[in-house]
């Protein structure tokens, strides 16, 4: 619009009267843009009702359109994580999800994310710990996807699934009403075997070899009464049955399962999950498109391998997500969009 008003100026120089005017007519078309922009990547609230209680989510809608637009759900990661992507009193605020449903709203998507039951807005969803099984994330997920294939709002629903939420939206996108799939940083191995690794250079000789009992014992769904007291926040009573079912599902696996396009996403300096996790998934599912963002860690910001830096990224909202990462998702949901 502005290059519009350029090209009716003649090549004289400007009066400073219309110099003024011209002036007022950027700031205006500036702020209107803004405006536009704004509005366009407002979340709004939306909610699914279970029989466990309400989930809450966000809704964000690009610049409407008299046409059906694709949506995205995007599943967060483990543990405290919200819709956001932010894990309150553990990593701190960093808006990655919410970035990324905005950066796919300018693309032209529609997307929901939301908070999993017994975290943030959905906290009182989650009834007793010990009767939290993964297998009701999946179910939450999975009626999502049919709330939004029932939307005539949207033409199809595409699953993004960050970290733990990859093998939520990798779960629910085996049944119908799914156009895509992307993992994005998400494992190949089940949690077992990354929790024997992550935990092996960390104890003591004695307390590794009951760990590793605890662990076989749970991989063989079998749940541990004693539990030494400095392993009791990993594996207390109420959450080895969640740890159980958890540990049953090995991504590499259940990719296999997915009869849609994929894509698996991972950056080269995450320090949570390893590029070799991401060339697992494509050697399990070789026709999935497999991209490394260079330079992208964990929480999807561009942060070099320094501890420092890993680190403050984890709490820092104004550092933007890799620019790597909405590139490659745009162009796969593009290449995707249902028909």
């Amino acid at each position: 619009m502005e290059h519009d008003i350029h090209a009716e100026v003649s090549r004289d120089q400007p009066k400073p009267q219309y110099q003024d005017m011209k002036k007022l007519i950027t700031c205006a078309l500036a702020a209107l843009a803004v405006q536009v922009s704004a509005a366009a990547a407002a979340d709004q609230p939306v909610f699914l009702d279970t029989v466990h209680g309400r989930i809450a989510g966000s809704l964000i809608l690009p610049v409407s359109s008299d046409k059906k637009i694709p949506i995205v759900l995007i599943i967060s990661g483990s543990g405290p994580t919200d819709h956001d992507g932010n894990s309150a009193g553990v990593q701190g605020k960093n808006d990655s999800l919410k970035m990324l449903a905005q950066s796919l709203a300018d693309a032209g998507f529609a997307s929901v994310r939301y908070d999993k039951r017994g975290v943030g807005a959905s906290a009182a969803a989650a009834g007793r710990e010990a009767d939290l099984r993964l297998d009701n994330f999946v179910e939450d997920a999975t009626a999502w996807i049919e709330l939004l294939a029932a939307d005539a709002r949207f033409s199809g629903v595409a699953v993004v699934g960050h970290s733990e939420g990859s093998l939520i939206g990798m779960l629910a996108a085996q049944g119908r009403g799914v156009s895509a799939f992307v993992s994005i940083a998400g494992a190949a191995q089940g949690a077992a075997s990354i929790l024997r690794q992550q935990l092996a250079s960390q104890l003591p000789a004695d307390l590794a070899e009951r760990n590793e009992a605890i662990l076989s014992s749970l991989e063989r769904g079998e749940a541990v009464g004693d539990v030494p007291a400095p392993l009791a926040a990993l594996y207390r009573p109420s959450v080895q049955p969640y740890l159980i079912s958890w540990f049953k599902r090995i991504p590499a696996l259940e990719i296999k399962e997915l009869r849609v396009p994929c894509l698996i996403l991972q950056g080269d300096t995450d320090i949570q999950v390893s590029v070799t996790e991401a060339k697992a998934l494509s050697a399990a599912k070789p026709d999935a498109e497999l991209q490394i963002i260079h330079g992208m860690n964990h929480v999807l910001k561009q942060v070099a391998l320094d501890p420092a830096r890993q680190l403050a990224s984890y709490g820092d909202p104004a550092l933007p997500i890799a620019p790597g990462l909405s590139e490659a998702l745009v162009r796969f949901l593009s290449a995707h969009r249902p028909r």
